[in-house]
């Protein structure tokens, strides 16, 4: 697989199954919806009184899963709330996806968070023989 097919299977999708760790040691997960950009990057909006949050800002470690039933990725990377000319850029990218984003920039303590993968599993189980790639990034 490489940049173009994963950058396609992505922007295929909307919704990601996102693991993060509380303080304590304990898995916390969410679905979210997303955005990436041209550059892999994945960004999702929350507000800072989440679980999600907490978690992210004391520890950027962040794992998801994108694709359901039988096509999925598997993605490892780091977190971080950008700020600025690049929370304005990333914010772009996530109101192409989705447009009523905007809107909630209304909500107390709305933030983005954008998501660096360093690591990606594409698994195609509908393929035979079944298809399974590992990428490194960043």
């Amino acid at each position: 697989m490489n940049h173009d097919e994963l950058l396609r299977f992505l922007r295929g999708h909307r919704l990601a199954v996102e693991a993060s760790v509380t303080a304590d040691g304990a898995p916390q997960a969410a679905v979210v919806g997303y955005a990436v950009t041209d550059d892999l990057e994945i960004v999702f909006d929350t507000v800072e009184t989440t679980r999600k949050y907490g978690n992210l800002v004391a520890d950027p470690r962040i794992a998801l899963v994108i694709g359901w039933d039988e096509i999925t990725a598997q993605i490892e990377g780091v977190a971080d709330i950008p700020q600025g000319r690049e929370l304005e850029r990333l914010r772009e990218v996530y109101f192409t996806a989705y447009p009523d984003g905007r809107d909630r920039l209304a909500w107390p303590g709305i933030t983005h968070v954008r998501v660096r993968p360093r690591w990606v599993r594409y698994s195609d189980f509908t393929a035979e023989p079944p298809r399974v790639e590992e990428l490194r990034l960043g």
